[in-house]
């Protein structure tokens, strides 16, 4: 009887092939919380993967670099196969290629219009760069305003030689020492542990990604100084997508616009929400800090963009001219 049933479930089996390959799976972690930008993309995405590919295919994400990879290691894991695909803050990928330093250059964008219009034409490059290396760009994950978050308020320039501040990529850690501050250029995650011993006073971070982590924790003033409004960025293994059908291609482009459209949308209120929580947990917010802190960093952010210029060659007139021209 028992030789029977066996034969009659692989009987089952070779009838109905679905039941082996019935969906595909992508795992998709970043380093960042499920309630910052990245990780509210990533569920995003999931959700409409799963519904335009009527079940086909379905992501698994995973936060807070549960997975061991961090942004700096993301396009190498992904490419090399060890997950499917990913979200990584683009000015950590500067080793890469010099092109995904430009969304975090200092004091470039100035609000969220000028940032999406950037994140418009610096697209195609990125993609360029992606392809280069056996990725696939899927989306752009928008972030709030970055400002400087501080164990003590920040009244003067020479403040600002005081902080050791978590830095979070090669231009803000440069910037920052050109003021006389120490950078420590390290990932999100690992930026808590150095708050808890005492080895940083100071992060530089959105709203978002410090509401997500809690930083009011250790500290309790922002300083509103706009410093950038970076991207971060979702990618695939170009092999994996290409294994897909057409239609399952179709779904995961679609919910690719679908999910980076609903980020820049919520990016106004998200940031108001963010600001809110963060006055309930008592964090000080300096909405007009001194002029004289931004001119002393806006003196180490043009010094940054010339070099970032000489890295990137022709690239940086493209980029820079198209987007300048659309300046009102």
């Amino acid at each position: 009887m028992m030789r029977f049933l066996g034969m009659l479930a692989g009987a089952v089996l070779l009838l109905h092939p679905a039941t082996i390959r019935a969906q595909t799976v992508w795992d998709m972690p970043t380093e960042y919380p499920a309630n910052a930008m990245p990780g509210v993309g990533l569920t995003a995405f999931a959700k409409h993967v799963t519904e335009l590919s009527a079940g086909k295919i379905a992501i698994k994400p995973s936060f807070d670099a549960a997975s061991g990879i961090k942004s700096a290691g993301m396009l190498a894991a992904i490419a090399e196969g060890r997950v499917q695909a990913g979200d990584a803050f683009a000015g950590s990928l500067e080793a890469e290629d010099p092109i995904f330093a430009l969304p975090s250059l200092p004091f470039l964008v100035m609000s969220i219009a000028d940032a999406k219009r950037l994140a418009d034409i610096a697209r195609p490059y990125l993609a360029a760069v992606l392809e280069k290396k056996g990725l696939r760009l899927l989306y752009l994950t928008p972030w709030p305003p970055s400002g400087i978050w501080s164990r003590a308020p920040l009244k003067t320039a020479s403040d600002l030689s005081g902080l050791s501040i978590r830095t979070y990529d090669k231009t803000s850690t440069e910037v920052f020492a050109s003021v006389g501050a120490k950078g420590a250029l390290i990932s999100f995650s690992d930026t808590m542990p150095k708050l808890v011993d005492g080895s940083l006073n100071a992060v530089l971070s959105s709203g978002d990604g410090g509401a997500g982590r809690k930083l009011w924790e250790y500290l309790p003033y922002f300083s509103e100084i706009t410093y950038s409004l970076p991207l971060s960025v979702a990618s695939v293994n170009k092999a994996v997508y290409d294994g897909l059908s057409q239609d399952q291609r179709a779904a995961v482009d679609a919910a690719s616009r679908q999910t980076e459209s609903e980020l820049w949308l919520a990016l106004p209120s998200r940031l108001q929400e963010n600001y809110a929580r963060m006055r309930q947990n008592g964090v000080t917010i300096d909405s007009n800090p001194a002029p004289a802190i931004t001119a002393a960093l806006q003196a180490g952010a043009a010094v940054a963009q010339r070099a970032w210029c000489g890295k990137s060659g022709p690239v940086c007139a493209d980029i820079l001219d198209a987007f300048n021209a659309g300046k009102p």
